[in-house]
């Protein structure tokens, strides 16, 4: 759940792409379906850090605000499953104005909300709403893993990339995979002595009447893939 990238692909169409940097015992196998939504389940509290849904609704979360916070357990809920939670609303402003954000621990959420993105923040105090332009290119790396030199560096290799042109999904997990100086602490395949490194790349894939998940464990060279139908109807296939 810490580096992110948006790339549309045409109107009310985008590729969604999130590497997952977190402690190797919490990374599931692959994506589960619970009602209209399809995600990667953490295998410690249970959430996610990304789900689509047959609504035409996405989530992706990534773990701090702005800026590394000072941890202050226990919290009210996990991040995870508040991103979850989130599809039990009509829209993104229902959630906004009425989800129960107090004492939940500062996150940053990538959302798309039926042709609407949004970054949202919370700094466990305040809510940071901001509309973004859906026929943009954006890069979002975890506040708690990497500073602000970094994350404008990631900013730099991904406009690098941008300018090459090749905006497909195969180019897009290139970029997931390989970009970077050769600094296994803050390339974007990351690893921090096994503690803390990149578990897994998801893709969503938002086209015209169905959303796809390709799930990618980096730990076990596994793969996944599902897909929803935007009327309801599901369709999974599992490798």
């Amino acid at each position: 759940m810490c580096t992110v990238t948006y790339v549309p692909q045409g109107a009310n169409q985008y590729i969604l792409t999130t590497n997952r940097d977190e402690a190797p015992g919490r990374s599931p196998k692959g994506i589960e379906q619970e009602k209209s939504l399809i995600f990667p389940r953490d295998t410690g509290a249970g959430g996610t850090w990304v789900a689509a849904g047959a609504d035409n609704q996405l989530v992706c979360l990534l773990n701090g605000a702005f800026e590394l916070h000072e941890r202050n357990p226990p919290y009210r809920m996990s991040r995870g499953l508040m991103a979850l939670a989130f599809f039990s609303y009509k829209t993104a402003t229902d959630f906004f104005e009425q989800f129960d954000f107090a004492n939940i621990e500062p996150f940053t959420m990538v959302i798309f909300d039926r042709g609407k993105l949004y970054d949202y923040r919370w700094d466990g105090k305040k809510q940071y709403i901001s509309r973004l332009n859906e026929q943009e290119r954006y890069i979002w790396s975890s506040a708690t893993l990497y500073e602000p030199t970094v994350r404008k560096q990631r900013e730099h290799w991904f406009r690098q990339w941008e300018a090459e042109g090749q905006y497909h999904a195969e180019a897009i997990r290139q970029f997931h995979t390989t970009a970077g100086t050769g600094d296994p602490w803050n390339d974007v395949i990351m690893n921090r002595n096994e503690v803390v490194r990149t578990v897994s790349i998801t893709q969503v894939i938002k086209q015209k009447h169905a959303v796809s998940m390709n799930y990618y464990d980096l730990l076990r060279s596994g793969f996944d893939t599902a897909q929803i139908n935007l009327e309801g109807e599901k369709v999974v296939e599992s490798t």
